[in-house]
């Protein structure tokens, strides 16, 4: 059903993100009210490093509040508003992985949660790391933990790793370099 005669008001708003709260008349003539969160966009980063055993990429062992658990994760920050992509992904990898790329893949994009959050993730695939760190934000406690692309693409289809982010991060970066290694195997 497409809704007509919407009328928005913010109920909440920290630095990164904002709670907008909608009222809106559904084509049955049915009115409702829900909260919706504006949100700047998110990078999420797939930093490899090659290795004689294939890619292996930086995840990030990770204390999330909201589900008060640690899980394996990719890197990954909210940008600024008005913040360039690429800059807010250089910046996030400096801060959460202590490394700088010199080359940076575009992999897309996602919504996370298009039913409560206009929120994008542009997912990058981040090469040629070096040690370049940045401080990290004062509420993360993170540990870098290298595991090898292989491995976490049957954790992420097998359900080990649950964090959707990730999840797709990983799966593109492994097609994105599976059709590399073609390319440059048939040259």
């Amino acid at each position: 059903m497409k809704a007509s005669g919407s009328t928005s008001q913010i109920a909440w708003q920290g630095e990164s993100w904002r709670l907008r709260v909608d009222s809106y008349r559904l084509s049955d003539g049915y009115v409702i009210e829900k909260g919706f969160i504006e949100h700047p966009g998110a990078v999420v980063l797939v930093p490899a490093l090659e290795t004689n055993l294939g890619p292996e990429i930086l995840m990030l062992r990770q204390y999330r509040q909201a589900l008060k658990d640690t899980i394996l994760e990719l890197p990954a920050g909210t940008r600024g508003w008005s913040e360039e992509w690429l800059a807010c992904a250089q910046r996030e990898l400096r801060e959460e992985t202590g490394f700088r790329a010199d080359h940076f893949a575009e992999l897309g994009s996602c919504w996370p949660a298009p039913g409560i959050s206009n929120e994008k993730m542009a997912i990058y695939l981040a090469t040629s790391l070096h040690e370049d760190p940045l401080p990290q934000d004062a509420d993360e406690e993170i540990t870098v933990e290298p595991v090898l692309l292989k491995d976490l693409v049957e954790m992420a289809l097998d359900g080990r790793i649950q964090d959707a982010k990730s999840v797709v991060g990983i799966l593109r970066a492994e097609r994105y370099l599976r059709k590399l290694r073609s390319v440059s195997d048939k040259e």
